[in-house]
Parts: C-alpha cells; sequence; structure tokens
C-alpha cells in the first residue's frame, strides 16, 4: 500500500454526491491514481477469485481498492477513512449550554430504555439513531423559536445579547448535536453493575442503597473509561479500528448537517424509511406477534401428536422466550432483526454463519443424546433446576447471609445447568481462549506498529491526523485520575456495601478486566462484534470466593463491565475522531453521561423489577417480558461458587473451564497454516475467526430465536449484493437506511413499552385473534406443555 501520510494528499470523495451528477472515477476527474482493469473479488474472505462483474470494474492497484462504475466497494477499515467518512470540519462550537442540556435530558430517555431492553426476550442494544433524531428535532427547533443576540442588537435589550447567544448560539450544527447525542448514548450503554442489584432484588430480597449503586455503576464504568483512554493508540487511532455499528449513525451525522441540497434524496429516504417503520412496528410488537416468526413447520403440524410436536418446537419454534430455536422462521419485527447485519463486515457475518449451523447441531444433539442429563430439563433454559427438574433452591442453601451452606448442600443436592446453558458456557471459554490466541499470533504486529505509530505521531489515517492538527488531546494523565478515582469509588462500595467481596478479590477484578479488556476491544472494533468474557471472570470469581455468589457476582461485574464499557466508550470515541470532535469535550461528555445513565438506570431496573417480578423469575418469561438476563447471571453465580464441586476434576462440567485452554490449540494450529499458506482454494486462511464461530455455535441457548434467518437475509442483501455490486447506492444509502429503521423500531417501542407493555405497572395486552393467539406459543409450535 502507498504511503499514506498527510490529508491533503488524499483524493477525496464528499460523502454526499448529488445523484443527478455521473460518477466520477479517478483515472478521469483527478488523475491521483492510476486504474488497472481487471476482475476480482472484493470479499475479505477471498484473494483474487474471479467474480461476475456488474458494470464497469477497474481496480486501483496502489490502495487495493476495487471500483464499480467509478465506486468504490467498501472493505476494508482504510476504504471507510478513506472514501465513505467526509474529511470535512467546519470548526464549529462543541459543548455549549444547548448541547449540555439537550443531551442530559435524553440521556435519561436513553437510559431507561436500554434498561427495559435488559428484560426483554431479545437483548437490543439502544441505537444512537433513536436518540439523535430526537435531540436534532429539538435542536432545531431551539435554534429557530428561542431568542436569540442578533434579535436585540440595536435596541435598548442589547446588554442581553450575551445571555441570550449563551442560550441560543444560533443554528444547531453538528458537533453541538453530536456532544449531546454521546451525553445520551453514553448514559444509554448499559450497566452490568445494574444487573446485579437487580439479581440481589430478585433472588437474595437485598435491596441495594441507591448510593452504593451509582458509585459501584460510575467505578466500573470509570475505570473502563480510563483504560481505553490509555488504549486510544490501539483501539481508537487506526483506519482498521472501525467499530462498524456506529458507521449509520456517523453518516446521519453527516447528512442531516453536510449540504442539504446534495443530500436532499439521502434525507428523503432517511425519514421516508423512518417513518414507514414507526407505524409498521406496532403491527409485529403489539397487534400480530406472529409476524416475528412465521414458521411453515409449525403452522402445518398442529394436528402431529405430542411427542412430534415437541420435537418440532424445540428445533422449529422460537418466538417466545426459550420456545425453541427457530429454524427456518422469517421474522418481520424490525426491533429484533436491527441494522447491525447491514454494518458488519462480510467476514464477520460469513464465520456468524458456521456457528449457528454448529448451534442448530449441537444443542439438539445435547438434548437428544441426554448430555449432562438434558432431557429432565427445558432444552433452553438459563435458569438453575435439581436434578430431579424442579426450580433449584439456591435461598436454603446459601441463607441470609449469601454464604454456602454445607448441612443444605448435602441435604438438597448439587444445582444442575440445562444442556444449553453449559453448551453457552463451554462455547464462551472456547471463545475467550480463541480470542486471545487469536490476537495474539495474527494481530500482534499491529499492536506494535500502532503504538509506535502513536508515539511518533506518525498514525495514517487522515481522521487522526486533521484532529490532531486541529485540537488539543487529552493528556495521558487526566485518564491517569480518573482510574484511580473510580478505583477509590469501588472501594468505598466494597468496604462499605453488601458485596461479600474482599477488597483483594475487587484488585483481581480489575486486574483481570484491565488483562481482558485490549482482546476484546480489538475483536470488536475490527468485526462489529465481540466475544462474551464473563464466563471467564465468574470461573476466576469462583475459585477466589468459593461459596459465596454475590461475591461472585461483584467480582465479574468489577471484571466484565470494565470490558465492556471500554468497548462502547471506545467506540464513542472513534465516532468523534470521525466527525472531528474536539477530545478533551468528549472526554467530559463521556463521564458526564456515565454519571447520568448510573442515576437512571437504577431507578428503571427497580420499576421494572417490582411491577414484573412473577415473570422475570419465571425460567421461560412471555414474548413481551423475560428474566433471562438476571436468570443467567445468577446461575453462573451460584454454579461457580461452587466451582469445586461443579467444574472440578469429578465434576459434571470440568470440560467448561478446560475448554478455556481447548479454544486456543485450534487457533495456534490455524496460525501454523496461514504462515505456510496464505490462502487454500482461494480463500484466505486468516479469514476464518475461531472465536466468532465459538460465539454463535451458541447464539441460540436463550431467548427469542426466530429473527435469525431474517438478520441472514438481511446481511446478505446489504453487505454481499448490495456493498459488491452497486457500491454507489450502498455508499450513500446502505447506514442511512439502517440508521432509519432502528429508530422508526426503537421510538415506537418506547411509547409501547409504557403505554401498554406494563413498564409502569399494568400491562394492557391486545385482543387475542389467530395472530395474537390467547393461549400457547405465538407462532402455534406448541410443544412441551405449550397449551397446557
Amino acid at each position: 500500500m502507498a504511503s499514506q501520510d498527510g490529508v491533503d494528499q488524499l483524493p477525496q470523495l464528499t460523502a454526499a454526491q448529488d445523484d443527478h451528477s455521473p460518477p466520477q472515477s479517478f483515472d478521469e476527474k483527478t488523475g491521483h491514481v492510476k486504474l488497472e482493469k481487471r476482475l476480482s473479488s472484493d470479499s475479505s474472505l477471498g484473494s483474487g477469485d474471479k467474480v461476475e462483474s456488474y458494470g464497469k470494474t477497474e481496480y486501483d492497484e496502489e490502495h487495493q481498492v476495487r471500483f464499480v462504475n467509478g465506486e468504490p466497494v467498501i472493505t476494508t477499515g482504510w476504504d471507510v477513512s478513506r472514501y465513505l467518512i467526509d474529511m470535512r470540519d467546519d470548526g464549529d462550537p462543541a459543548l455549549t449550554f444547548r448541547s449540555l442540556l439537550l443531551g442530559t435530558v435524553f440521556a435519561g430517555l436513553g437510559a431507561a430504555l436500554c434498561q427495559i431492553y435488559l428484560f426483554k426476550p431479545v437483548q437490543v442494544s439502544i441505537s444512537t439513531v433513536f436518540l439523535l433524531l430526537l435531540i436534532y428535532s429539538f435542536g432545531v427547533a431551539w435554534a429557530k423559536y428561542l431568542p436569540r443576540a442578533e434579535w436585540v442588537e440595536g435596541t435598548r435589550f442589547a446588554r442581553l445579547g450575551p445571555t441570550l447567544h449563551f442560550l441560543n448560539p444560533g443554528e444547531f450544527r453538528l458537533k453541538e448535536h453530536v456532544i449531546a447525542s454521546l451525553v445520551a448514548s453514553t448514559a444509554s450503554g448499559g450497566s452490568a453493575a445494574v444487573m446485579n442489584f437487580a439479581v440481589q432484588r430478585l433472588y437474595y430480597d437485598t435491596n441495594v442503597q441507591a448510593t452504593t449503586a451509582v458509585l459501584a455503576t460510575f467505578s466500573t464504568a470509570c475505570f473502563g473509561y480510563g483504560l481505553v483512554g490509555l488504549l486510544r493508540p490501539l483501539t481508537v487511532y487506526p483506519s482498521e479500528m472501525v467499530y462498524w455499528g456506529n458507521l449509520p449513525t456517523v453518516s446521519i451525522f453527516q447528512t442531516l448537517h453536510f449540504d442539504g441540497s446534495a443530500n436532499y434524496k439521502r434525507l428523503k429516504l432517511f425519514w421516508s424509511a423512518f417513518t414507514g417503520m414507526f407505524i409498521w412496528e406496532i403491527v409485529p410488537s403489539y397487534i400480530f406477534p406472529l409476524l416475528n416468526g412465521i414458521n411453515i413447520i409449525c403452522l402445518g403440524t398442529q394436528h402431529a401428536n405430542s411427542g412430534a410436536q415437541d420435537v418440532i418446537t424445540n428445533l422449529f419454534g422460537g418466538t417466545d422466550g426459550n420456545e425453541g430455536l427457530g429454524f427456518l422462521s422469517l421474522s418481520l419485527d424490525w426491533q429484533y432483526i436491527t441494522s447491525s447485519f447491514m454494518s458488519f463486515p462480510l467476514i464477520q457475518q460469513a464465520n456468524s454463519w458456521i456457528g449457528y449451523a454448529v448451534c442448530y447441531i449441537a444443542i439438539m444433539g445435547i438434548y437428544y443424546s441426554d448430555v449432562w442429563n438434558s432431557k429432565a430439563f427445558p432444552m433452553l433454559s438459563t435458569s438453575l433446576y435439581n436434578q430431579n427438574g424442579h426450580r433449584y433452591n439456591q435461598t436454603y442453601v446459601f441463607g441470609p447471609t449469601f454464604t454456602l451452606n454445607e448441612t443444605a448442600l448435602e441435604e438438597i443436592g448439587l444445582p444442575a445447568l440445562t444442556g444449553s446453558n453449559a453448551w453457552a458456557n463451554l462455547c464462551a471459554n472456547l471463545g475467550i481462549g480463541g480470542l486471545i490466541a487469536h490476537t495474539v499470533l495474527f494481530w500482534g504486529p499491529y499492536v506494535w506498529d500502532s503504538f509506535k505509530q502513536a508515539r511518533t505521531k506518525t498514525q495514517p489515517d487522515p481522521h487522526w491526523q486533521a484532529v490532531n492538527k486541529n485540537y488539543e488531546e487529552v493528556p495521558w494523565y487526566w485518564y491517569l485520575a480518573l482510574l484511580a478515582l473510580s478505583f477509590f469509588a469501588g472501594l468505598i462500595v466494597v468496604l462499605k456495601g453488601q458485596t461479600t467481596l474482599p477488597w483483594w478479590g475487587y484488585i483481581i477484578s480489575l486486574i483481570l478486566g484491565a488483562f481482558i479488556t485490549p482482546f476484546s476491544t480489538l475483536l470488536y472494533a475490527r468485526m462489529g462484534n465481540g466475544i462474551a468474557t464473563n464466563q471467564l471472570m465468574k470461573m476466576v470469581a469462583g475459585a477466589v470466593n468459593p461459596g459465596k455468589p454475590v461475591a461472585n457476582l461483584y467480582f465479574s461485574m468489577w471484571s466484565h463491565d470494565v470490558i465492556s464499557t471500554s468497548i462502547n466508550l471506545a467506540g464513542d470515541l472513534k465516532m468523534g475522531q470521525y466527525l472531528k470532535i474536539p477530545p478533551r469535550a468528549m472526554f467530559l461528555t463521556q463521564i458526564w453521561g456515565t454519571i447520568l445513565g448510573a442515576v437512571v438506570n437504577y431507578i428503571v431496573m427497580i420499576s421494572v423489577v417490582d411491577a414484573q417480578r412473577d415473570i422475570l423469575l419465571d425460567p421461560r418469561g412471555t414474548n413481551v417480558w423475560s428474566g433471562q438476563e438476571p436468570q443467567s447471571l445468577n446461575s453462573a453465580a451460584v454454579t461457580w461458587s461452587l466451582a469445586k464441586q461443579l467444574y472440578g476434576p469429578h465434576g459434571p462440567y470440568i470440560w467448561i473451564p478446560l475448554s478455556l485452554v481447548f479454544g486456543m490449540v485450534p487457533t495456534f494450529i490455524q496460525w501454523l497454516i496461514a504462515k505456510k499458506w496464505r490462502t487454500i482454494g482461494g480463500l484466505r486462511t486468516d479469514s476464518i475467526v475461531l472465536p466468532i464461530i465459538y460465539q454463535y455455535s451458541a447464539w441460540m441457548s436463550a431467548g427469542t430465536n426466530s429473527p435469525v434467518f431474517s438478520s441472514i437475509i438481511v446481511g446478505v442483501v446489504s453487505q454481499f449484493w448490495l456493498r459488491r455490486y452497486h457500491p454507489g447506492w450502498y455508499r450513500k444509502y446502505n447506514y442511512i437506511l439502517g440508521g432509519a429503521l432502528d429508530g422508526g423500531a426503537q421510538v415506537m417501542i418506547f411509547i409501547l413499552s409504557f403505554a401498554v407493555f406494563g413498564a409502569s405497572g399494568l400491562p394492557r395486552p391486545f385482543p387475542t385473534w389467530w395472530g395474537n393467539p390467547g393461549a400457547g406459543n405465538v407462532d402455534y409450535c406448541n410443544g412441551n406443555g405449550a397449551l397446557d
């Protein structure tokens, strides 16, 4: 690849061209790049194999980019930085009274919605698009209708000019909009800490004090942010650190604020799609929920015998929580499909497809071959059971002190996991082992180069160069101070709160989280999806604090939440780099959003848990509310606190901790193969990312699984067909469309959650009819006693 120093040397495409102008080919219009025509694959999985071409195909050998009809095919992070994201920086103000007030108000909304989704049968992150649209609407209205300084110039009220300018600085521009949105999105990132408090409230009858909750949440989030700051040269600055899920948001910001005349068609598509999805979402989520999982097999086997119905439900059912694997179901409910697969790179999706296939085979095989006594329990569940299949009485075993009672344990026996839950834990450990091995072996040289480039200020990413040239960076000691502050906040919680975690266990948890953070963040930034690392944290916690499930919860909270918040905050920093937000403004923005999120998450958690307690404790839940997240946290905490009995050499689940080591071995073998053969049969050997395959090999082990096939279809259409054969349309409209669909669906879901789903108290279900059956599962797969 040619040298990429200096922003001014780069031939640039604007973020949006007028659709009436002909596409510009670089050899015809700029003279900077010589194009050599050839057919080639743009897929990151292949290496130069020929493909069918739609239109004129050219290849830029110097920058390794394929063009179709003069439009670049976006494949790598460098393509994103060079061709997709506009380099424009208007130098407009970022931190204003208006941006902070709007961000604060909508931080409450975002944090509330995020906490609601944590009690849903499908876990969905809150799209920043939903928040930025509301903020944009209010920001534009504020600029237009509130008094401005120029209104009083030359009048007797001229002395009010500075005050009016402070309150309304004029046009609502991009950087104000970004700051307000990032305050809100940081608050809506969610927190494992608050879910721990939900577990204590549900399973241990402990009401954690608000001060303890806020300090604990602040500690985990800000410790993660401190780590992100120190790791910026590795996880934020380079072009390959894309954070693919943020691209729809970046694209919308630039579309709303840059060159409205050229972006007219993009804006028209955005608002049309947003409005259409807003109207549509009420249909599958409330009026016609059968549309969340249309399965011909379920509909066509209504009169099968009970044994066949059970098998059919386990494999094909998937609309209700923990109903089945949802094989071949088609979902039309966008709140569960989301635009993620319109953003994830094709290499990530291809690896996930392999994982899906393994998941269907493995979970059905484990259940029907009765591995881990699986047939004694439901096929899908994250709850704990006695050996006879009843829910495990953990309160009796651990008592009011949250400490193991050996006598009670002998009386009641060891808890048991469902086969699917045990498989999910095993795959999680395989993924962690594979993640560490893949990062060290395949990406090790990149890590060294990134830090060297940061030290010498030779990082080639054009957006980083622009920010570094025009704005002051945040000093490293600011992040060190934040680390110290968050450490002492957490220490206060450990010493004064109801955690049962010793101070030295708290320190070990932070060290473990800090060690795993760079591995997880690298994978997430490159592939758009990370690895669940909380099983590793619970495994270590069980060894450090045997017989103490609540201590296990808090140990994994600090170690794992540090990782998850680091990933979210690093993605926001990358967005700030793309949009040229001053780094010091980003620093203050994210800290303020973190504090707001901690308070609101806690309040909403209490509201939902108190209103829906019985449903959240039920192993199955409903198609609206599910306790799978707190159930899973609690199950893992209890079982890992009995690590010696359950996971030791003579325990039933010995293979789960061993899988941490086994996950490294195949990646090491793959690395040896890749060193000798870069490609095999046209497939790049390093394009197989085993940690992702492991992660998706247990993807359907809990929750609602009917959207899986629809997500695959969306990914193929977007990342294969549009990106490869219609790159111009993809570049201009793909991320705008995805963001609009997410925003429309999530606005409607927020309204429905409080209006009819019972987030604020009594639910108001839609009248029953054949599209919303009153008995059994919504998709008519009614095995396993669904009609009882």
